[in-house]
């Protein structure tokens, strides 16, 4: 909240200054220009990560065998996916000295997350053969989006080739998706030796419900020739995504394709903003149609950063 006053406190003495420096301001062609430019973003606010699974989004490491296996430490995860690299092309539109209209159209992947961990916990012990199975597993999730962002374009002035800026707008996501891999590993004792190893590898890919954000960006351009310059943008964006539904794409047992041997509910999931007793999870629902989509609760992840643009620009 306190960014986003600023960012509102910057535009309004941006306006303020255009206004009172308008009536000395040059006049300038209508004209269109062009932008290309690289990306990276480092996070901003940090939330909590929606649970993974059905773990939620903790750290946790146990210690001891059975049946002295005890949780040692917890630590909440958070994080926002916020963090990447983007690259984009943009068309301006110029209507005078002062003031312009951008769209961008953006690609960006995040950095990938840990989102859920665990060590050593016991998973499940056999008392006729006093087998004691243990639990590790960690799951790192990763965003990949195309978005579209329109903005609002307020010009500072020409000094010496350089030419600040200072813009804001929304980003609008078209398409995109939160890739989340699991690695579990079970490892199997009896008698104080290992006798069994399981691995299994998950990817489930989330998609999203459409969703708005907004931006507001610091920059400069420097004119390299008549019609080139380079740019440097200072942007700050921040919105959050909610999840629509969330399919397995891979599942594999010790490196074996085991994904057919999934059920529906196990493969796919629709996220609900409520479940009651017509919701197809077990929670609420005790006749659970295996052959149905899982209902979950929707959950959400953010996507907020500070990031650093550079680029070349190509006025027509």
């Amino acid at each position: 909240m306190k960014k986003t006053l600023f960012l509102l406190s910057l535009m309004i003495s941006t306006v303020t200054m255009v206004g009172q420096t308008s009536k000395t301001a040059s006049s300038k062609p209508e004209t269109w220009y062009f932008k290309l430019g690289g990306s990276y973003f480092m996070q901003t606010a940090a939330t909590e990560f929606p649970t993974v699974g059905g773990q939620p989004a903790n750290k946790d490491v146990y210690t001891g065998n059975y049946p002295n296996n005890k949780l040692a430490s917890r630590e909440s995860v958070t994080g926002s996916f916020g963090e990447g690299f983007r690259s984009g092309v943009t068309a301006g539109y110029r209507f005078n000295a002062r003031f312009g209209v951008e769209l961008a159209a953006n690609y960006y992947s995040s950095q990938s997350k840990t989102m859920a961990q665990t060590t050593n916990r016991l998973y499940a012990y056999n008392p006729n053969t006093t087998a004691a199975t243990y639990l590790s597993f960690d799951a790192e999730g990763k965003i990949k989006a195309f978005d579209l962002a329109p903005a609002i374009v307020l010009f500072l002035g020409e000094s010496h080739g350089f030419e600040p800026y200072t813009k804001v707008g929304v980003i609008v996501p078209v398409h995109g998706t939160l890739t989340i891999d699991t690695n579990k590993e079970l490892l199997t004792y009896a008698g104080g030796n290992l006798v069994n190893t399981t691995k299994i590898a998950q990817t489930d890919v989330v998609k999203p419900n459409p969703t708005v954000g907004f931006m507001a960006a610091l920059g400069t351009s420097y004119k390299l020739g008549s019609h080139i310059s380079a740019f440097a943008e200072l942007e700050y964006r921040n919105f959050t995504v909610h999840g629509k539904t969330k399919e397995t794409t891979d599942y594999t047992v010790n490196e074996a394709d085991q994904l057919s041997t999934l059920s529906v509910s196990a493969i796919h999931t629709n996220y609900r903003d409520k479940l009651d007793v017509n919701s197809n999870n077990s929670l609420t629902n005790s006749n659970v149609d295996t052959n149905r989509p899982m209902d979950e609760l929707s959950s959400y992840v953010g996507i907020s950063g500070l990031g650093l643009t550079l680029g070349l620009k190509y006025s027509l």
